[in-house]
């Protein structure tokens, strides 16, 4: 068989000529283009890219959940056995950092209340199931810092079921709950770096899940009235402990979540 080109010289080619090593530019033949071969040789080079960024991830996740966002990069790195600028090739700025791992708790935790809320039919069970779930997935240590902020409604009394100005009664909860919720959303904006956290992170679909959840335990008398989305994410960021031994922070956290739900649980009036 003979091949003709414009740019190459006659060459003729017999059956099996052609062998593993002709892929790689065959002496006589048409070179294989320059990227094919790079491609080739980078191909493991994005593979170990993938595993340093998974190992950063985890470790940012361990990091900011023992010391809080505010720990530095560099301890990042050193969690993750890699060098700080692995870490800055892959995110440009502590910011770009802290906004991926919020996001990416956040959305776990508004799937853990979806799932609550799909699979419970009583609205006492299914608020006490995402609060387990949370806490013992460790997510509320992560979640943005804004999310937590708690602004009491003004004038509220301090006694369950005290709504502004202290009036207490049926609904009163619910009162200060429309007033404190939309404050909780316009505070995240405080502080430099944080409003790209909370407008990419999905805070606001998670507030509105848990305040269904929020809303069916409260009708069904089961939650007290002043208790407040807030106050459930609060709960979530505050019982699960970081401690050294993991069979006691279990137990610490299990402990401590079974107090914290009696507290959110309503009374009957003597």
């Amino acid at each position: 068989m003979e091949i003709r080109d414009a740019q190459w010289p006659a060459a003729r080619i017999t059956p099996g000529a052609v062998t593993a090593g002709s892929a790689a530019g065959f002496r006589g033949g048409p070179p294989v283009p320059r990227g094919v071969r790079a491609a080739s040789r980078t191909a493991p080079l994005r593979v170990d890219a993938q595993r340093n960024l998974e190992h950063v991830l985890r470790a940012a996740r361990e990091v900011f959940g023992e010391l809080g966002y505010g720990a530095p990069m560099e301890d990042v790195a050193r969690r993750a056995r890699v060098g700080v600028g692995t870490v800055y090739r892959r995110f440009p700025s502590k910011d770009v950092l802290v906004r991926r791992i919020a996001e990416e708790e956040t959305a776990r935790l508004t799937e853990q209340a979806r799932s609550a809320l799909g699979q419970e039919e009583e609205p006492w069970s299914a608020l006490s199931r995402f609060l387990r779930m949370s806490v013992a997935s460790g997510a509320g240590r992560l979640l943005p810092p804004q999310v937590l902020r708690v602004v009491p409604a003004s004038g509220a009394g301090i006694g369950a079921g005290a709504g502004p100005g202290g009036a207490s009664g049926p609904g009163a909860g619910a009162v200060a709950d429309a007033q404190r919720v939309p404050a909780q959303r316009g505070a995240f904006g405080d502080g430099p770096g944080t409003t790209a956290v909370a407008e990419d992170s999905g805070a606001a679909v998670l507030l509105d899940v848990v305040g269904r959840l929020v809303e069916r335990a409260r009708k069904a008398g089961e939650l007290r009235e002043d208790v407040t989305v807030s106050d459930i994410l609060l709960v979530i960021a505050t019982a699960a402990p970081a401690l050294p031994d993991p069979e006691q922070q279990a137990a610490a956290s299990t402990r401590l979540l079974d107090i914290l739900l009696e507290g959110l649980r309503s009374r009957p009036l003597e």
